[in-house]
């Protein structure tokens, strides 16, 4: 299914995301260390791709069900049961998922109108803002797939 595949490689450049992080955050411990300087806005890097990547894997973690059930009372209901539990909470995490995004591409939005940018490397701040309301966005659209898979399930 080409959505899982989109999905998927979302979740591997999230990893490549991070991985440039990692690698800004040694380089600039290394520069601190042996230069006395670090690199200029490095938390700010970090913090831009952190976000960026939360976002980027949270779509994947839905589609595959990774995301951590707490069972201890559900284990002992019958199947049928236990699966629209699983359709109720998928509906309502499409939902938080919808309202995140509304409020952040609101927020990024905003954040460019108003030129806002971050205090060391002037990056504008409201495109990373942006960039997570529409990762937000298709883990909405994955809510909707899992739920949808849920409820085809009980024919």
């Amino acid at each position: 299914m080409i959505f899982s595949r989109f999905v998927h490689a979302l979740a591997l450049a999230g990893g490549g995301v991070m991985l440039a992080a990692a690698l800004v955050v040694v380089v600039s411990v290394g520069l601190r260390w042996f230069a006395g300087s670090p690199i200029s806005g490095d938390y700010e890097i970090v913090q831009v791709a952190t976000a960026i990547a939360a976002f980027a894997f949270l779509p994947y973690c839905q589609l595959r069900r990774g995301n951590i059930v707490v069972d201890t009372f559900t284990t002992r209901l019958p199947a049928g049961v236990q699966r629209a539990l699983d359709a109720l909470w998928d509906l309502v995490y499409l939902i938080a998922a919808g309202i995140i995004a509304w409020r952040l591409a609101i927020g990024g939005y905003d954040a460019i109108r108003s030129h806002t940018v971050s205090m060391i490397l002037a990056l504008p701040t409201g495109w990373a803002i942006l960039a997570t309301s529409a990762l937000a966005g298709v883990l909405c659209l994955v809510a909707g797939v899992t739920l949808l898979r849920l409820i085809r399930g009980w024919r």
